[in-house]
């Protein structure tokens, strides 16, 4: 069994994993899904770039900051600004959870400057696209670095045998969440005209919707997550500011003598790079390159979250007979398939469109979910924030890649087909290094003791 917080406790002293902790560790997934799948996959993609193109110039262009930017790649750059910015912020509040006893404050902090951004989206219409591109910089911002802190819990409520499913089960009640969320929102949508809303004002009130969502149901966690003492404290004369950085060079360092969590470190930045892109870029090809209407995509992705509530719960047990590492490897060899597929896929034929969506429902909660419990396999005891910073580092500091080489190849082409298709280098690097990563020995090279099966 793995000891999660001192090596020299007896076993009388070891953690015991309590099965309500658990759930409330759930419903953070629950609460911040309203945000991905409403504002971020849905919604203001498209909402964005049609305020956008509402101003643009004869060449379709616009100029942030004195800067030329083609209509059609401004939102993919906004995505990749706003998750390139969590670099700098991330190593911080690793250090800030792994030196101090706050980790569930800061938890509730991010989440709530995240959902009052997202409410903020209310106020983006006519030509201030410039606020709504701010307020979804801050609230991806203060999203991924309360996933620091969210997925620092993993190793401390469940233990190694048990996270697999317990990761998995999170995912899945988030596309729970969010597929609820949606649904009320799609409905509000397709009932706008009756209601004397326009299309443009029902798509603001469902974002202000989506940041309320995510502010209640956090307290969920707030009032039942345990609030643990910190292993290490900060040294004298140090500042979290300054240690963030210092533990990070110090976690590369040691890291170095790893060689399997790096490999897998470097498979799961390339595949879940192009994962993101996808989630947050689907939208704006199924609308500007398929021709679908916007009751289409929602439904498609309304779709997608029911669906990936069962593939989550379906790729965690699968796990338990094959090896997690087996079964990502099964989601992305699907992966690959859904990018060919969504290459040819007829402009306005919704059939095909749907089919697409549904592969993308089986297999996007199971990788996600089964790459987090992996990777919680390789964290040193003690360090479970600084490492899960360095695992978010590792997203984020290339989840501004997929996008802004879909935005560049869009540029230069024109075709959004070109842009999708492009996204499949991501997958197969990410399916070729993984196929070499031993996670046993990283688990083993961690010190802590690996499950039945890896």
């Amino acid at each position: 069994m793995n000891v999660q917080h001192d090596l020299d406790k007896t076993p009388q002293d070891e953690p015991s994993y309590n099965r309500r902790e658990q759930i409330s560790w759930y419903f953070y997934d629950f609460a911040n899904s309203a945000y991905t799948t409403t504002v971020v996959t849905v919604f203001l993609g498209p909402y964005l770039t049609r305020l956008v193109e509402a101003v643009a110039d004869a060449e379709n262009k616009i100029y942030p900051l004195g800067i030329p930017v083609v209509a059609g790649a401004f939102f993919p750059y906004l995505v990749s600004l706003s998750v390139l910015l969590q670099i700098f912020f991330l190593p911080i509040m690793g250090a800030i959870a792994d030196y101090s006893h706050r980790k569930k404050q800061l938890l509730g902090i991010s989440a709530y400057i995240g959902a009052i951004a997202t409410m903020g989206l209310y106020f983006v219409q006519g030509h201030n696209y410039m606020l709504g591109g701010a307020l979804f910089i801050i609230a991806n911002l203060a999203f991924g670095t309360s996933i620091v802190f969210y997925n620092a819990f993993l190793p401390e409520i469940a233990s190694p045998e048990q996270r697999d499913a317990v990761s998995s089960q999170g995912w899945a009640l988030g596309y729970l969440g969010g597929g609820l969320m949606l649904a009320a929102n799609l409905a509000l949508f397709n009932s706008a005209e009756a209601l004397g809303l326009t299309r443009g004002h029902a798509i603001r009130i469902s974002m202000t919707a989506a940041g309320m969502w995510w502010a209640i149901f956090t307290l969920i966690p707030l009032a039942k997550l345990k609030q643990r003492q910190a292993i290490k404290r900060l040294p004298p004369g140090e500042r979290f500011l300054t240690i963030g950085f210092k533990q990070l060079a110090e976690t590369f360092r040691k890291v170095r003598f790893s060689p399997q969590t790096l490999l897998f470190l470097g498979a799961y930045l390339l595949y879940n790079d192009g994962i993101q892109a996808v989630i947050s870029l689907s939208s704006v090809y199924g609308s500007a390159e398929l021709g679908m209407s916007e009751t289409v995509l929602v439904s498609a992705i309304l779709m997608v979250q029911f669906v990936a509530f069962g593939g989550a719960l379906v790729f965690g047990y699968l796990a338990r007979f094959t090896g997690a590492k087996r079964a990502i490897l099964m989601s992305l060899a699907v992966w690959i398939g859904v990018i060919t597929l969504a290459y040819f896929v007829p402009k306005e034929r919704p059939v095909q469109f749907f089919i697409m969506a549904g592969l993308i429902g089986i297999v996007l909660g199971g990788s996600q979910a089964l790459s987090r419990s992996v990777f919680s396999l390789m964290i040193p005891v003690g360090r479970e924030a600084e490492y899960f910073s360095l695992y978010e580092m590792s997203e984020r500091g290339t989840s501004w890649l997929a996008p802004l080489f879909f935005g560049l190849v869009f540029q230069f082409t024109n075709s959004y087909r070109l842009a999708i298709i492009s996204l499949i280098i991501f997958f197969v690097a990410g399916f070729v290094l993984l196929f070499f990563v031993n996670v046993h020995q990283a688990t083993i090279e961690a010190g802590n003791e690996p499950p039945t099966r890896v």
